[in-house]
């Protein structure tokens, strides 16, 4: 899984399935586009991962998470709840905004 924090007035977590990168999916009206400039950072592991998500949850940050194994891991630290997971063409996506 690839992780980025993007630096703002809050910082904003980035995290997707590396093999998603790069990729476009849509369907209806939605769409979304994984772009490497945004969610391209440190390849990580799940246990790597979920100590990050946890330690931004307590930060107030904003979490943006796209693909099975990513929002698996989201579910997991406790910072989505299932019910806010969506499926753009069968591609899982959270977006948490507190």
């Amino acid at each position: 899984m690839q992780i980025k924090i993007h630096e703002s007035y809050r910082k904003l977590v980035a995290v997707c399935d590396s093999e998603l990168i790069g990729k476009t999916y849509s369907q209806g009206i939605r769409q979304i586009e994984i772009k490497e400039g945004f969610f391209k950072g440190e390849e990580k592991n799940k246990k790597e991962i979920i100590e990050i998500l946890r330690k931004m949850q307590s930060e107030d940050a904003i979490f943006n998470i796209v693909g099975e194994e990513s929002v698996k891991t989201a579910l997991e630290a406790g910072v989505i709840d299932e019910k806010g997971v969506m499926k753009i063409d069968g591609v899982p996506v959270a977006l948490v905004l507190l």
